[in-house]
């Protein structure tokens, strides 16, 4: 499975019926609410929490957010979550300000206790990519699919 995705984000067709939008500190503080105010979120749009979609989504917040404060950490910078919720769709977008493209993603030892976030992305989301942000950083993008 190619796990690192260098490529613009899709269009999106249609205007989204909701949208959300946060910076957050890089620090694992800051993940955390990302993941709790976008549950929170998702709930009040409809999608109650402990359903498929919101579990698939906010397991790919957490995810991208992890990754934000720990690999693509710039201090002094946040990261940014933006959530749209689209026609049978959650658009989740994180930014951040790190000037590279994620690594290539090694295959983690068996027992290794970290190095399956993007594999767990790509588990929950029915596509998602890496976007370059001018003038610095990206933004990871994922579709996460909703019932109906």
């Amino acid at each position: 499975m190619d796990l690192t995705h260098h490529t613009p984000a899709p269009p999106r067709p249609v205007p989204p019926t909701r949208d959300f939008e946060m910076c957050f500190t890089s620090t694992p503080r800051g993940a955390r609410l990302a993941r709790l105010l976008a549950a929170q979120r998702l709930d009040s749009w409809g999608i109650p929490y402990d359903t498929p979609a919101s579990t698939s989504a906010t397991a790919v917040v957490a995810e991208l957010a992890s990754n934000a404060i720990t690999h693509a950490l710039v201090p002094g910078r946040d990261f940014r979550l933006r959530l749209l919720l689209l026609p049978n769709t959650i658009r989740i977008e994180l930014t951040d300000t790190h000037p590279e493209w994620l690594p290539p993603t090694p295959s983690p030892a068996p027992l290794s206790e970290s190095g399956r976030g993007l594999t767990l992305v790509a588990y929950h989301a029915t596509r998602w990519g890496v976007t370059p942000c001018v003038p610095t950083g990206k933004m990871v993008w994922a579709d996460c699919a909703l019932p109906g």
